[in-house]
Order: structure tokens, then sequence, then C-alpha cells
């Protein structure tokens, strides 16, 4: 007789968080320019959806996608291989995202543009200097 099976752990998502020096200006950025929409800011006693004090950590969604940020006290040193990104979306209507996000003001560094790798891919800087990839697969494209 055999034991029944383990339970299975199961990873819903991932959350990028980033710190930053400015976490409203970044979270006004992110909604003004990204669209996406401020969840809250956090001060270290509640969350508001509007900062009394300056935060310490704010919290933006967009569709499925949550991205944190926390403050920098001090200078924050970035690193990453030449032609690497600091997060990765994939998504559906890249084309669409690349015309809003233009039409917003976006620092778009590079596409819509289909890759060897099979993905058609949109590159934005954010007011932090993060670069942010958001990718679609062939399959997956808006019609």
């Amino acid at each position: 007789m055999s034991e029944p099976d383990a339970p299975r752990a199961w990873l819903g998502a991932a959350v990028p968080q980033f710190t930053v020096p400015d976490l409203v200006r970044t979270a006004e950025y992110y909604r003004d320019v990204l669209g996406f929409r401020i969840a809250d800011y956090w001060d270290g006693e509640r969350a508001t959806p509007t900062p009394a004090t300056p935060p310490l950590f704010a919290v933006v969604w967009r569709d499925d996608v949550e991205l944190f940020f926390n403050r920098a006290d001090a200078p924050v040193a970035r690193g990453r291989a030449p032609g690497a990104y600091d997060v990765y979306f994939r998504v559906r209507g890249v084309d669409a995202l690349a015309a809003e996000l233009r039409g917003r003001g976006a620092d778009i560094v590079d596409g819509p543009a289909d890759r060897v790798y099979a993905q058609r891919e949109l590159v934005v800087r954010d007011c932090n200097g993060l670069v942010l990839a958001f990718g679609e697969a062939p399959g997956e494209r808006a019609g």
C-alpha cells in the first residue's frame, strides 16, 4: 500500500520589489504614464491611498500584475548586464500597449519588435531608470 501523495506546493505569482528614492513620484509615474493604479502607501503604521507623511512602501497594480516599491534612504546602485531588463511582463496586445504608453509620454527604449526567440517586445525605461520589458508570445497576440 502506498502513502497518499503529499500536498503539492503552488506558486501563484511573483511580485517584483524595487527600492526607489521617491515613492510618491514613482507610484504617480506608474499611474499616469504606465497605466497602473495605486493600491496604497504604507507609512509604517497604516496603509492609505494618499500619503499624509512620507511613505516607506507603495504598491501599484495593473490587471493581474502588482509591483512593490520601498523607499531608499541612501542612493540606490543598479546593475544589470547589457541588454538585460529589471522586470519582464508577459502581456497580450503589446502593440496596443505601445500606442497607449507612447501617448502617455513613456520613455520607449525599443519596440515593439519581433525577437529571434519568438517574442514581440516593448522596452520602456521608468522614472528611476528601471528597464521594463513587455513581451508577447506569438500564440498570445491580441487580434
